[in-house]
């Protein structure tokens, strides 16, 4: 394949612009170990507590804004049918970023994951 036909890799502020969002850094890891995931199960944090309309509210946001978001960076791919998620042709890209944040949990801050 010839340097033109290639594919350009995606710019790191293009990365951290989709992985600024906890619950897409949470959907990204998990899929680091399980591949496909159901996206009906949002990756929450353990330390939140959410009400029933709370997790209502994040189930919405996971369908029209932080879903949608992953597969356009080609991150993830999105069964709507199924409602099921897997790792999209992109996600080797940002592989060795998820394995060093799972990594490090411990030392980051809370919020990171």
């Amino acid at each position: 394949m010839t340097a033109q036909m290639r594919p350009s890799p995606l710019s790191m502020d293009t990365i951290l612009n989709v992985l600024e969002n906890q619950y897409r850094r949470r959907v990204l890891v998990a899929l680091l170990e399980h591949n496909p995931q159901d996206a009906d199960d949002p990756k929450i944090p353990s330390d939140i507590k959410l009400a029933d309309e709370d997790l209502e509210t994040l189930r919405i946001h996971m369908t029209h804004t932080h879903l949608p978001k992953l597969e356009e960076s080609g991150f993830i791919e999105w069964d709507r049918d199924t409602n099921s998620i897997r790792k999209g042709p992109k996600f080797d890209e940002i592989r060795p970023l998820l394995e060093l944040m799972q990594n490090h949990a411990d030392e980051l801050p809370d919020d990171w994951l």
